[in-house]
């Protein structure tokens, strides 16, 4: 039995649902999240709630169904809150810029890196060293932030590198004589 699939997922002030045969539409105040309905649960939109059942007691249909109200519920936070990510950069002379949809990278190459953003991620940079992704989209800013920090992952002995900003990296001892 879903833990998660059991809680309706409440819809706030400024948010509306959209079901279809097929895909759910939410709309709020920062943009609008579709995602396509499993053939093995059933939403169903109840006053502000928003209620999934699996369609079977099946394995498959059980793990969809805590899966498609958990995804719901992060599109419900996105399109009225939205998610942030923070990324530092550690190491003399690394870098980062905003311009317009581009972030021009400096970490240690011959060459900067220019990343052109997705549609729907906004990126800014406060201080040279922090970087700053927002969306709607709590997998898009995610995947977004995984490709930048892999241009330079924080190595262990120095620490030097794109970290994510909660993100600890261990330490290993250099070498002794």
């Amino acid at each position: 039995m879903s833990r998660i699939g059991k809680h309706p997922v409440k819809l706030p002030a400024g948010v509306t649902a959209t079901l279809s045969a097929d895909e759910i539409v939410i709309k709020g105040k920062l943009g609008e999240l579709k995602a396509k309905l499993p053939a093995g649960v059933s939403v169903k939109q109840e006053n502000d709630e928003i209620v999934v059942r699996p369609v079977s007691e099946t394995k498959e249909h059980r793990m969809l169904w805590g899966t498609m109200r958990a995804n719901i519920q992060n599109m419900v936070i996105g399109v009225s809150e939205g998610f942030k990510r923070k990324l530092e950069l550690i190491g003399v002379g690394y870098k980062a810029q905003a311009q317009g949809t581009k972030l021009k990278l400096s970490l240690g190459y011959s060459h900067d890196i220019d990343y052109e953003m997705p549609k729907g991620v906004q990126c800014a940079t406060p201080q040279p060293t922090v970087i700053e992704l927002t969306s709607a989209d709590k997998q898009l800013v995610g995947q977004v932030a995984s490709e930048i920090r892999s241009y330079r992952s924080p190595e262990p002995y120095k620490g030097k590198g794109v970290k994510y900003e909660e993100e600890t990296v261990l330490r290993k001892v250099g070498k002794k004589k």
